[in-house]
């Protein structure tokens, strides 16, 4: 068995490569780049991928562990996806051999499948388990932030349940293609005192359809300046997010694991503990880590 392993996270429009240290769990290297599934074809994921890591393969020694979007039907090949409740044990037991290349393995993702609630994962299961290995827990609610962000609950080691918000890819939609998120397409810094009555608005109870369109009568007749009007509507969003998650998996809970990149996470935070959940950050990248470790261990033995 190598030493090292290759942690390879590659999504939509990111690809991200981590040469691993087995025993310590230690990053040796790292590569990164913008070449995410839209930028090649089905036949060019092999040789992009060996072209950026195979300096560190050893001749195909070295494994290689792939999470995300690239497992989907529109990546390099698609990787079922297990219906919760699935433990990193049973991720592991049904990896996909990736066509091409040698030692080079894809994880699967996972579903939800129920009469009331239908929904999919890629890459996030990878980054909650590794959280709650870095947390040392085999308990908690996961929030990962980001254009598709998504909660995980996990019990007893298991991932039993989450649930999908488009909140990333809804704020750029109505950023840039709505009447009240026209003020806000120029380049602006964050503002602290708007994402502040964002996140009052979202808990309006005309609900955030009205709320969003505050964005709008607030710029013209209540003081929102035009560089406040992006960070109103991230709030209205992002407290809405939050206020919906409170009925389901922030029920009986008093403490998030938030599982996001610098820019983020700070909003995220703001939020929940508006709403009296104490936040433990973790950064995306060591819970990728993390997890892809975890699995390839129980890779190794199925």
């Amino acid at each position: 068995m190598s030493e090292r392993l290759i942690a390879i996270d590659w999504g939509t429009s990111n690809f991200r490569a981590f040469l691993v240290d087995r025993h310590s769990g230690e990053c040796l290297e790292t590569v990164r780049s913008d070449a995410g599934l839209r930028a090649l074809t089905t036949a060019e994921f092999p040789h992009y991928c060996e072209s950026q890591v195979g300096r560190w393969r050893e001749g195909g020694k070295v494994p290689v562990y792939l999470s995300g979007m690239v497992g989907s039907a529109r990546g390099w090949s698609e990787a079922p996806q297990l219906e919760v409740p699935a433990a990193a044990e049973d991720l592991a037991a049904n990896v996909v051999a990736a066509p091409g290349l040698d030692n080079a393995w894809i994880v699967p993702g996972l579903k939800v499948v129920r009469g009331d609630h239908v929904d999919v994962m890629r890459g996030e299961e990878i980054q909650a388990f590794g959280a709650l290995a870095l947390a040392e827990r085999d308990s908690a609610v996961c929030c990962l932030p980001g254009t598709h962000s998504k909660w995980a609950r996990l019990e007893q080691a298991r991932l039993v349940d989450f649930s999908t918000a488009m909140t990333g890819e809804l704020f750029h939609a109505v950023r840039f293609h709505t009447l009240p998120g026209e003020p806000a397409r120029g380049e602006h810094p964050h503002s602290e005192k708007g994402f502040a009555q964002g996140l009052a608005a979202a808990q309006h109870p005309a609900g955030v359809l009205h709320a969003l369109f505050e964005a709008r009568s607030r710029h013209l007749y209540a003081g929102l300046a035009t560089h406040e009007v992006a960070s109103f509507l991230s709030g209205v969003l992002i407290g809405s997010e939050i206020l919906a998650q409170r009925g389901s998996l922030l029920s009986h809970i008093d403490e998030v694991l938030l599982v996001g990149s610098s820019g983020l996470n700070p909003l995220y935070r703001q939020a929940l503990e508006m709403h009296q959940f104490s936040v433990r950050e973790i950064d995306s990248d060591a819970a990728t880590l993390a997890g892809l470790l975890a699995l390839a261990e129980r890779h190794q033995t199925v």
